[in-house]
């Protein structure tokens, strides 16, 4: 399934970021390689599962039991899935504050001058 960068209110919150970088991974062709011992859930809402590295804190990956497919969250991958996003959704959850027409833009952090 194609990226998608995810503004849901649940997924802004749980990543604490703008969006999400989604993707759909049918269940077959997904597994874990490793550190399966130091995963956590957490129901998020009724059905929902949210897994995250109980070591570092970070939200790999959800999924309803009941669809063909689980959602990995792109960001936590190391190697580039070779993809780019093809949408953006759940716009309509936008906080008026993400708007950033006009704001600076850094490559690295920026020297604030005082």
């Amino acid at each position: 399934m194609p990226i998608m960068h995810c503004h849901c209110q649940s997924c802004r919150k749980a990543h604490a970021a703008t969006f999400a970088p989604t993707a759909g991974v049918k269940r077959e062709h997904f597994r874990w390689l490793k550190g399966k011992e130091s995963l956590s859930a957490y129901e998020s809402s009724p059905g929902k599962l949210r897994h995250f590295c109980k070591l570092c804190g970070s939200h790999l990956m959800a999924e309803r039991l009941s669809q063909p497919h689980v959602i990995v969250r792109v960001a936590t991958l190391d190697d580039d899935p070779g993809h780019t996003a093809k949408a953006h959704i759940w716009v309509s959850h936008d906080a008026p504050w993400l708007k950033s027409e006009g704001a600076e833009i850094y490559g690295q952090w920026p020297e604030y001058r005082e």
